[in-house]
């Protein structure tokens, strides 16, 4: 999950990334700024208990749980027939046997059937991270803008400071801007034309020779 973020995050920098170093911090500021405001703007307009996203992964799972039947074994502990197959739903531990509920931290569409049966509110089996309020909360810090650097009240003993240059001399030729692939992406073999008569790679509809010939 880590890498997934960071690589969304340098896709969205790629053209921040040729700036000086001052300018590309303004830019990433600002871009922070505006997702910050437009998720903000987003929670604050949602008038469900759940964000919308999560809203509508709690509506798809009750929609996949139409047809399954549900055989109660104690006042928590339920089987849930889905298709032939059996799945065990505890609704005190918040658990199901197919992994989501726990994982999801949402009622899967198992535990959907068992709440129904109860007529229970599923927003009460929801992680409170998912709820509007909460999302309220997390994008409540507001990224105040930067002054201009006319404005700017800097120390005297910053000021004076000496810059030295880095160590380490610069490798020669452009820098990279593409990542170094990995061994198993090297190893992957390139996608190959194939005939669209016989269906064999090499050679095309044109210079096929299992082509049926006419009499």
């Amino acid at each position: 999950m880590p890498s997934n973020i960071a690589e969304s995050i340098n896709a969205a920098l790629v053209s921040a990334r040729e700036l000086p170093i001052y300018d590309f911090l303004e830019e990433v500021r600002k871009m922070f700024g505006r997702w910050n405001c437009s998720k903000r703007k987003e929670a604050t307009q949602t008038y469900t208990t759940l964000g919308k996203k999560y809203q509508e992964m709690l509506t798809l799972n009750e929609a996949m749980s139409t047809r399954m039947t549900v055989v109660p074994s104690t006042e928590y502990l339920h089987t849930v027939n889905d298709g032939g197959r059996n799945y065990t739903v505890c609704m005190l531990e918040r658990k199901c046997v197919c992994g989501r509920f726990q994982v999801d931290e949402l009622p899967c569409p198992h535990a959907w059937v068992v709440l129904k049966s109860k007529f229970l509110m599923p927003e009460e089996y929801c992680s409170n991270y998912y709820k509007s309020n909460t999302i309220v909360m997390t994008y409540d810090l507001l990224m105040y803008p930067l002054p201009s650097r006319n404005d700017w009240n800097i120390p005297e003993h910053v000021a004076e400071e000496v810059v030295l240059p880095p160590k380490w001399k610069r490798p020669p030729g452009r820098p990279k801007k593409k990542r170094d692939k990995t061994l198993s992406e090297l190893l992957q073999l390139k996608n190959q034309h194939s005939c669209s008569i016989c269906g064999q790679g090499g050679h095309n509809n044109g210079t096929c020779r299992n082509a049926p010939r006419n009499k």
